[in-house]
Order: structure tokens, then sequence, then C-alpha cells
């Protein structure tokens, strides 16, 4: 009978030891789960490893496009102005065709009279293929070519005579008038030549107050 409490003791603390080592060897995580293996622990810290490096991916887009806003603030004038450049060259070239061709046609053609607009200077004389200018100039009497508007014009004079290329009597004039107005508001440079056979260029309209020869008002002359 003495012996039964002390071997009961024993079998109490062999059950506590048993316990303590049973609890010591599970791992428990921050669900409250228990028996979680190693693996499935890895795999949850991964996991927030990879929501982490999304917010930061976030982050380098947001910068990125900040900086893709910044060059395009810079390139984009220089684009519009790069654009003005080449439409305002391409109106001079139009009106150094126009000048030549002007020229032409009053020595071979008009008897020393100049042709009163676009589409007459482009008509074509007899048994040629082709007038005095082609016709993506001529198709009109105004045209609208690489961002400007182009036009001639001429007094005509009641007595001359009849053209090559069948324009009739006192159609053609002594002198003339050409300009280039471009149709962007926010371009500056306007052109105009005549029979002086100089291209001017001004800030406004040229053509309204170009004489048919001699210097206009305003502009300054380009150096060619």
């Amino acid at each position: 009978m003495s012996d039964g409490p002390k071997s009961d003791i024993k079998r109490h603390e062999k059950a506590v030891t048993v316990l303590s080592k049973s609890l010591n060897s599970r791992d428990f995580t921050i669900s409250g789960k228990t028996g979680m293996s190693s693996a499935e622990g890895d795999g949850r810290r991964n996991a927030l490893k990879v929501r982490s490096t999304s917010g930061f991916a976030l982050i380098d887009l947001l910068f990125v496009t900040g900086i893709i806003g910044i060059l395009c603030g810079i390139a984009i004038p220089r684009l519009i102005q790069a654009k003005g450049s080449a439409q305002s060259t391409s109106a001079i070239a139009s009106l150094r065709v126009i000048g030549s061709a002007q020229v032409t046609f009053a020595i071979t053609c008009g008897n020393g009279f100049y042709a009163p607009s676009l589409t007459k200077l482009a008509k074509p004389p007899a048994g040629a293929g082709e007038g005095f200018i082609k016709g993506d100039l001529g198709a009109a009497d105004t045209m609208l070519k690489s961002g400007y508007q182009i036009k001639v014009s001429t007094t005509p004079w009641p007595t001359a005579p009849d053209t090559c290329n069948a324009l009739g009597t006192g159609q053609t004039g002594l002198a003339y008038k050409a300009g280039a107005d471009p149709n962007d508001p926010s371009n500056p440079r306007f052109f105009a030549i005549n029979a002086g056979n100089v291209i001017w260029e001004d800030n406004a309209s040229l053509f309204g107050a170009m004489p048919e020869a001699g210097d206009p008002p305003t502009g300054s002359p380009i150096q060619r």
C-alpha cells in the first residue's frame, strides 16, 4: 500500500515528459494551426515576399511613367517646331518653282507676259504633255500644300496677245505676284514672290500688299 502513491507520481511524471516532448516537436504558425510542415511554412513566407515585390514594381512603374511624361514635355515642342520648319522650307521651294515657271512662260509662251493663275501656268502648250508647273502645284488656283495656301495673281493687260497654251488675248499681265500663307495659326512665317523673282518673308500675310513688281512695304528678302 505504501508504494501506491509513489508509483502514481512516477507515472504522472512520465506522462508530463512525453506530453512536453510532443508539444516541442509540433510547429505552431501565425494562423493558429498546428502540425504544419516546414515546407508549408516556407511557402507562406515566399507568398508574402511575392506580394511585397509587387508593391515595389508598382512604384517603379509610376517612376518610369513620370520620366516618360517629362521627356514628352521636352520633345513635343521641338517636334512641332521641326514640323513648322519643314513646311516653311516646302513653301519656299514652291514659290521658287513658281518664279522659275513664270519666267519660262513669259519668255517662251506668253510673249513677255505672265500667267494669271496656277491653273493657267499649269496648262500645257499645244502638243505638249505638261505645263510650266506640275499638276500637284497647278491643280487649283489656290493650292494647299505642306500646310501652306499658295496662289498666284496678275493684273490682266488688255492688249496682251494670246499665248502658246491658248489662254486668250488680254488674259496675261506685265507682272505677277504669288503668296504662301500658313494654315497653322502658330506658324509665324509668311512668304511671297513677284516679278522681281525675290522671295520675301514676314510674320503676317504679304500677299495682299505685295506689288506685282518691286519691293513690298514690309518683310525682308530671303537670301538664296
